[in-house]
């Protein structure tokens, strides 16, 4: 797999105005008659190292906090990928599992290629983040494809270090006609980090939905409801008030994602 960054898909100047752009528009009239909230999972591969980044992650940062298409939640994940480090700068939320993430999804696709920024819409479409036209076409898309129900319940942390997270996830898979894998993130909300070399030297970043965990914890048969326990070992001084918790549903292979959901309520025991 071939690992670059594409210029052309860099978001500088005009092409971040579109990227605005696209929030603006969304709004309640661009979805009346609606039912929802539907959740919409956006994957933002990106990396601390990369230039072209900042003004994506500014993009889905807004999604985030504003929620600007009525009928649907955005639900957004920022992994962070590995194949920056080498250039001065090493990513600290970086991860090699992101990386390899993201090339399955480039193989899934036929690009041939992984690149940052990229977004991944609900695991079978990508963004192009210079055409605005797309973008508000598949988001709208997205709004309106029903999703099957999933929910997270008793989502706590112990105490201590390090800490553990456990909870319950629970999805209804009746009428389903595809089976998926289970997945769990543990994200922190939000990140602030001040960049000391590579192409962002001098800049200070801020991050939301900062992925440190990604775990599959089970597997959901076509036409049956799932539920089952999870748990998962974070590090030391993990704080409950600057974490989420991603639940989703995904057919084999970063398929296309079958349903979502998404806690900041974290509760510490």
């Amino acid at each position: 797999m071939v690992r670059i960054v594409s210029r052309q898909l860099g978001l500088t100047g005009g092409k971040l105005v579109l990227l605005l752009a696209v929030v603006a528009c969304c709004g309640p009239v661009c979805l009346a008659g609606t039912g929802g909230p539907e959740p919409i999972l956006l994957e933002l591969f990106t990396s601390q190292g990369c230039s072209s980044c900042p003004p994506a992650d500014a993009w889905v940062q807004r999604l985030d906090s504003t929620q600007p298409m009525a009928g649907a939640e955005f639900i957004v994940l920022s992994e962070h990928v590995d194949y920056w480090n080498h250039d001065g700068w090493k990513d600290p939320y970086s991860s090699a599992q992101l990386t390899e993430r993201q090339e399955e999804y480039a193989s899934q696709f036929g690009l041939g290629e992984v690149y940052t920024p990229q977004i991944i819409l609900d695991g079978d479409t990508v963004l192009k983040l210079s055409d605005q036209s797309q973008m508000i076409a598949s988001l709208k898309k997205a709004a309106v494809a029903p999703m099957l129900p999933v929910s997270i319940q008793s989502a706590t942390l112990t105490a201590g270090g390090p800490g553990v997270l456990t909870g319950t996830i629970v999805a209804d898979g009746s009428g389903q006609r595809h089976g998926g894998e289970v997945y769990v993130a543990v994200a922190l909300n939000s990140t602030q980090t001040d960049i000391l070399a590579g192409e962002n030297d001098g800049k200070k970043l801020t991050n939301v939905a900062v992925v440190k965990d990604l775990v599959k914890i089970g597997k959901m048969d076509k036409g049956k409801d799932f539920q089952q326990a999870f748990r998962v070992k974070l590090w030391s001084g993990a704080d409950p008030s600057n974490l989420r918790l991603v639940a989703f549903v995904q057919e084999s292979g970063e398929g296309k994602v079958l349903g979502a959901a998404m806690t900041r309520t974290i509760l510490k025991k």
